[in-house]
C-alpha cells in the first residue's frame, strides 16, 4: 500500500471511531483580549509565526519568521585548547577535581572571548497593527484558538455591530492571513501599521501595500547580516484604502483580506544570497491571486493531513463549557479529563506549526518570540530541550515534522568536524549542549555548564528512533555517515579510567549539575556512558543492516564492551556520577542519569528491575514540582515506571497557573497553554505530549505495551493513530480502566508482540500465541547493557511488577487487525 493510501485509511478510521463523542472541543477559548505575551494566541506554518493578541481597538499580530536570527556565518570553535583538555582529563583522574574545573573555567570563560561567540539570539521581526477607532468599547467579546483547523479568532460587539477576525498562517500559502468583517455593511474602518524593536529597521507604504523590513543586530563578535522584508497587501469588499508615509488607512469597506508575506536573505547556514524582497514579493503574489475561500480550505486541508491522523478521548465534564484560563486555574481541583486531551493536542499542533518539512527545527520557543534578547537566546539547547522538543513526533504520527532537525544534523556533521578536530584531535564531529543558526558546535557558557560533548550523541538518537518507527532504509542509507561520525569521535576520545580501566569521556559534566561545590566537570557520567552506548549499537547495527563499514562496526563493538556499567549507590539510588556522589537533598531540574530509563530503553521494568528500583528512588529524591520541561520529562519517566497516577501528578502539576513574574524556579503552564521554564519554552508541552503517549501506549523491550500507564482520573478514552515501532499504528479503546478494543495496523509486516493486562483475552480474526523468546522483529531487538554494580551500603526493596502475559502474532503488510475483549 503506498503512503497516500494510508494515510486517507487512517482519516477515515480516525473519523468513524470518534463519532458522537467531545473530540471536537480542541479549542482555546477565552472572554477577554490578552494583556500580555503570555496570554496571546500562537499561530504557524513551520517558517512564519504570530502571538495574536486579540484586542478590539487595536490588534497586535508579533511576527516572527523562522531565519530571524543575529549575527552572521561562522562557527565558535577555539583554537589551541587540547594541551588543557589534556590536562584536565589527568587532573581528573588524579581526583584533583577542584583543579580540573578551574582549568575549565580559565580556559572557557563564562564570557565570550572577543574573538569568539557563545551563540546567537532569535530575534523577532516586530509587530503589525490593526487599529480600530472607537473599539475600545465592546462587549459579547470572545476569542479561540481552533487548533483543529489551526485558526484563531476574535468576535465582539462595537457600536451595535458585531465584528470578527480569522487569523491563520497558511500551510497552502505561506502567508499570514487575517480577514475581517462585519455584520453591517460599510462598517470596518481601521489602520495598519508596523513597528520593530529592530535597530536597524524601515518601514513604508508603495502601491497602496505595507512594507516592513530590516537588519538584525550584533551580538558577541558576530555582526548582524539576516536581512527580513515584510509586506502586507489588503484585499477590499467595498471602501477605500489610502497609504500614508508608513500606514495604510481603510474607510467603510464591507469586508478586508490581509496577507502578510516575511523573507529573509537566508538561503543556509553559510550562504545569505537570497534576495528578500524578491522572495517576499512573489509569496504575496502568488497567494493573493486565491479567494479566501479558497486559501482557507487549502490551509485547512494541509494542516489536518497531519493532525487528523491522531485522535484522543478522556472523557469530558462542565469544566469544558469554561474559558481555557479558568480551566488551568481550577484543573488541580476540578474533574476536567478533557483539558489533558486538549493539552496532547495543542502539543501536536505547536508542533506541527513550528516544524515544517525543508524549514528550520523548533527552537526553544518553536517560532514564537517577541524580543531581540530572549532567555538563553531561544537557541538549539541540546543537553535536552530540543531534543525533548522532538520526543511526539514518531508516536503521535508527525514523522514528517522529524525532518527539520535531521536536515540540521547534516549540518551539524559538517561544522561539527571543526571541534573534533581542533579542541580534541578526534575524527568524526561533535558539537557541546548549545547551537543557533549557524550551526555552532563549540563551547557556550564557559567550562562550567559548556564542556560537555554530547550534544551529537543525543541528537543522532533521533535518526535512529526515526529508522525503527518507518523501516526506511534509504533514509539509514542517507545518513549513515551522520551516524558514523558520531561514533567516530567517541571511539577517539574515550579515555581508560585508572580504576576500572573503563572506557570514559573525559572531560565532561552530567549537564548542569554539580558534586562538589562550583565543580561539574567530571569523567564517565551516567548519561554519557548511555549516550555512548546507544551511539555506538545504532552504528553497529546500521552497519549490518546496510551491509557496510564491518571492519569500522568490529572496531567499535570492542570499545563497547569497555564502557562502564550503571551503577546504584549508597543510597540505593541511580548513581549519577562514576563515584558514588549523589547528594540526598539534591532537587536539580536535570535528572539526566534517567537518559537511559527515557528516552532511552536500556532500563526497563521487566529486565533490569533493579535499576529500575534505583531510576524511582532518585526521582523520588529529586521531587515533583520543577521548571516546566522538568516536569515534562517526569511525566515520561514515570509512565516508563509504570506509576499512572503518579505520572497524572505531574501532569497536573504542569497544568497549574504559572506566575507571570520570569524569575525562580517555578513552572506550570500560562493562560494560553504554553509552557512555563519560566519564561516560555516550548520544550515543556512537548514533553507532556510525550508523556502522555507513554502513559498509553509503549513500544520498547521487544514488546508493544498496551495502557501501561493508565492513571485512574483516565477510566473510559479511545485513542487512535498512534504509532510503534515497526511501522505499527495502533488504535486503542478501554472502559474501567481495562482494555476493551484493540486495532492494529501494520506498515511494514512482521510479528507483533503485545503485553497485556493478564486479565485481558482478546478475540480477532488472527490466533494470538503466547509469546516465547525474543522478538523476532528486527526493530525490536534488544541491546543487552552489562549487569550494575551495586553498593553495600544500598538498600533495594524491590520494584513490584504488574501482572501481564505477552502475545504474538504475524502481520502482513497493509493489512489491518482488530479485536475485542472477551
Amino acid at each position: 500500500m503506498n503512503r497516500i493510501k494510508i494515510i486517507a485509511s487512517c482519516l477515515v478510521v480516525s473519523i468513524t471511531f470518534f463519532q458522537g463523542n467531545a473530540q471536537q472541543k480542541l479549542k482555546l477559548h477565552y472572554d477577554k483580549p490578552s494583556t500580555n505575551w503570555n496570554e496571546a494566541l500562537p499561530i504557524g506554518n513551520g517558517r512564519l509565526g504570530a502571538m495574536v493578541f486579540g484586542n478590539p481597538g487595536k490588534e497586535e499580530l508579533q511576527l516572527n519568521e523562522e531565519t530571524v536570527w543575529a549575527g552572521e556565518p561562522g562557527n565558535n570553535v577555539p583554537k589551541n585548547v587540547y594541551s588543557n583538555i589534556e590536562e584536565i582529563r589527568k587532573l581528573l583522574f588524579e581526583n584533583k577535581n577542584k583543579e580540573a574545573q578551574d582549568l575549565a573555567n580559565e580556559t572557557f570563560p563564562r564570557q565570550a572571548p572577543k574573538d569568539l561567540n557563545y551563540g546567537m539570539p532569535y530575534q523577532t521581526v516586530g509587530s503589525l497593527w490593526i487599529e480600530y477607532p472607537g473599539h475600545e468599547n465592546y462587549s459579547d467579546y470572545k476569542r479561540d484558538l481552533d487548533i483543529e483547523k489551526a485558526v484563531s479568532s476574535v468576535s465582539y460587539k462595537a457600536k451595535g455591530i458585531n465584528y470578527k477576525r480569522e487569523v491563520f498562517a497558511s500551510f497552502a500559502d505561506d502567508v499570514i492571513v487575517v480577514k475581517l468583517t462585519a455584520d453591517k455593511k460599510k462598517s470596518i474602518s481601521f489602520s495598519l501599521s508596523a513597528t520593530s524593536p529592530q535597530l536597524v529597521s524601515n518601514f513604508k507604504t508603495q502601491d497602496n501595500q505595507l512594507f516592513f523590513e530590516g537588519t538584525t543586530g550584533d551580538a558577541d563578535n558576530k555582526k548582524g547580516k539576516i536581512k527580513f522584508v515584510g509586506e502586507a497587501a489588503c484585499t477590499l469588499k467595498g471602501g477605500k484604502l489610502t497609504a500614508s508615509t508608513d500606514k495604510l488607512t481603510i474607510i467603510n469597506a464591507d469586508e478586508v483580506i490581509i496577507r502578510i508575506s516575511i523573507a529573509t536573505n537566508f538561503k543556509n547556514y553559510k550562504d545569505l544570497s537570497v534576495d528578500a524582497t524578491e522572495k517576499a514579493s512573489a509569496i504575496l503574489a502568488k497567494a493573493s491571486k486565491k479567494s479566501y475561500t479558497e486559501s482557507y480550505q487549502k490551509h485547512v486541508a494541509a494542516y489536518q493531513k497531519y493532525f487528523n491522523r491522531v485522535s484522543l478521548y478522556l472523557g469530558d465534564s462542565p469544566q469544558s463549557n469554561k474559558t481555557t484560563d479558568v480551566r488551568i486555574k481550577e484543573f488541580a481541583t476540578s474533574y476536567d479529563p478533557q483539558l489533558v486531551g486538549l493539552y496532547f493536542q495543542f502539543g501536536r499542533y505547536l508542533l506541527i506549526s513550528s516544524s515544517q518539512p525543508g524549514n528550520q527545527p523548533a527552537n526553544l520557543q518553536g517560532i514564537w518570540n517577541h524580543k531581540l534578547n530572549p532567555s538563553w537566546d531561544s537557541k538549539y539547547t541540546v543537553n535536552i530541550n530540543t531534543e525533548m522538543n522532538y520526543w511526539p513526533a514518531e508516536i503521535t504520527n508527525l514523522g514528517e515534522m522529524h525532518q527539520p532537525l535531521f536536515s540540521m544534523l547534516k549540518d551539524l556533521a559538517q561544522t561539527g568536524k571543526e571541534s573534533a578536530s581542533e579542541m580534541y584531535h578526534a575524527r568524526g564531529w561533535n558539537m557541546h549542549h548549545n547551537t543557533d543558526l549557524w550551526r555552532m558546535t563549540g563551547v557556550v557558557d564557559g567550562g562550567f555548564y559548556g564542556l560537555w560533548p554530547m550534544g551529537g550523541a543525543w541528537l543522532t538518537q533521533h535518526l535512529w528512533q526515526h529508522y525503527l518507527y518507518t523501516g526506511d532504509k534509504a533514509f539509514l542509507k542517507e545518513y549513515y555517515q551522520v551516524l558514523k561520525g558520531a561514533a567516530q569521535f567517541y571511539l577517539d576520545v574515550l579515555q581508560e579510567e585508572p580504576e576500572h580501566k573503563w572506557l570514559v569521556v573525559a572531560p565532561s559534566m552530567s549537564p548542569e549539575n554539580t558534586y562538589e561545590s562550583s565543580v561539574g566537570i567530571s569523567a564517565g557520567t551516567t548519561m554519557d556512558n548511555q549516550l555512548v552506548f546507544d551511539v555506538f549499537n545504532n552504528i553497529v547495527n546500521a552497519s549490518e543492516i546496510l551491509e557496510t563499514d564491518k571492519s569500522f562496526a568490529d572496531s567499535v563493538a570492542v570499545a563497547l564492551k569497555r564502557l562502564p556499567p550503571m551503577q546504584i549507590g549508597q543510597l540505593s539510588q541511580l548513581q549519577e556520577w562514576l563515584h558514588d556522589w549523589d547528594k540526598p537533598n539534591d532537587h536539580h531540574r536535570h535528572i539526566s542519569h534517567l537518559y537511559g530509563l527515557f528516552p532511552s530503553g536500556q532500563i526497563s521494568p521487566f529486565r533490569t528491575p533493579q535499576l529500575v528500583e534505583a531510576a524511582k528512588n532518585t526521582l523520588i529524591s529529586r521531587g515533583d514540582v520543577s521548571t516546566g520541561w522538568s516536569m515534562g520529562w517526569k511525566v515520561n519517566w514515570w509512565a516508563r515506571l509504570l506509576d499512572g497516577n503518579r505520572a497524572f501528578k505531574l501532569i497536573k502539576d504542569q497544568l497549574s497557573p504559572a506566575p507571570m513574574e520570569t524569575k525562580g524556579q517555578s513552572g506550570g503552564t500560562y493562560p494560553n497553554l504554553l509552557d512555563a521554564h519560566p519564561p516560555f519554552q516550548i520544550d515543556g508541552n512537548f514533553g507532556c505530549t510525550a508523556g502522555i503517549t507513554e502513559m498509553l501506549l509503549q513500544s520498547y523491550d521487544g514488546v508493544i505495551y498496551v495502557l501501561p500507564a493508565l492513571p485512574d482520573d483516565f477510566k473510559n478514552g479511545k485513542v487512535s493513530g498512534l504509532k510503534a515501532r515497526g511501522g505499527f499504528e495502533m488504535d486503542i479503546e478501554w472502559e474501567n480502566g481495562k482494555l476493551k478494543q484493540l486495532t492494529v495496523k501494520s506498515e511494514l509486516g512482521g510479528n507483533c508482540r503485545l503485553r497485556l493486562a493478564s486479565d485481558v483475552v482478546l478475540d480477532g480474526e488472527v490466533k494470538l500465541a503466547v509469546a516465547k523468546g525474543e522478538n523476532t522483529n528486527p526493530f525490536y531487538q534488544i541491546s543487552p547493557i552489562k549487569e550494575p554494580l551495586i553498593s553495600e551500603k544500598a538498600d533495594l526493596k524491590g520494584f513490584k511488577l504488574p501482572e501481564t502475559k505477552e502475545y504474538d502474532f504475524n502481520t502482513v503488510a497493509g493489512k489491518t487487525y482488530s479485536f475485542k475483549v472477551k
